[in-house]
């Protein structure tokens, strides 16, 4: 069982790290609310030290190992908590988790599905089964400090699709269907910056349908 690891970065992408350990590389996943931390504070000299989620991924004719990351036991406590879900796996909570961990703390706490069913691969059904879940069990969660420079974010994001729905329901789209238009947009690419490079990812995934 891998439980931490320390070494240089040497590759970055999207949701992913390389991380040298003294020669040898390991691949560690990183939810999003992660990713975004480590970019508004570079580790120094490229160098991390992560705590890791580390499991099995079974497939039919092999078994793949997965390391997953966080900066602190803390927050690889509520994944934990998370994944207890019925339906969400490592997989999907991984991918969830595009939002501070302690913003998602408190939607579960206040019971907000309307915040939770936003998340990526989270729907109504699975938001209302995360708060039967764990609803009044995740509050020291609240805590973590991480929504400082991620909150003005996601009040961007906010605003930025208000005005993306504007000009959807303009162009004579329903507002249901923009919506989701939308939502499949930001969960393929969470760092939007501006409504055009929003609308332009609709058109995108439309033209590709």
């Amino acid at each position: 069982m891998i439980a931490r690891i320390s070494g240089r970065i040497i590759e970055k992408g999207r949701n992913y790290l390389i991380v040298d350990v003294q020669g040898i590389a390991y691949e560690v996943l990183i939810p999003a609310t992660v990713m975004r931390r480590l970019e508004e504070n570079p580790p120094a000299e490229g160098r991390v030290n992560l705590v890791t989620y580390h499991y099995f991924q079974v497939e039919p004719s092999r078994g793949l190992p997965v390391l997953i990351g966080f900066l602190n036991e803390i927050e690889k406590e509520f994944f934990q908590e998370f994944i207890t879900v019925s339906g969400i796996g490592p997989r999907a909570a991984l991918r969830a988790l595009n939002q501070p961990i302690s913003l998602i703390a408190k939607a579960i706490d206040e019971g907000d599905l309307r915040f939770l069913s936003s998340l990526p691969g989270i729907g109504q059904q699975r938001a209302k089964e995360i708060v039967a879940k764990l609803q009044h069990k995740v509050g020291k969660f609240g805590l973590i400090q991480d929504a400082k420079t991620s909150f003005q974010q996601a009040l961007r994001t906010k605003d930025i699709e208000e005005e993306a729905l504007a000009v959807l329901v303009q162009l004579e789209y329903k507002k249901s269907e923009a919506q989701e238009m939308l939502r499949k947009a930001l969960e393929s690419s969470p760092h939007i910056q501006t409504t055009e490079e929003l609308l332009n990812e609709v058109y995108k995934q439309r033209k590709t349908r």
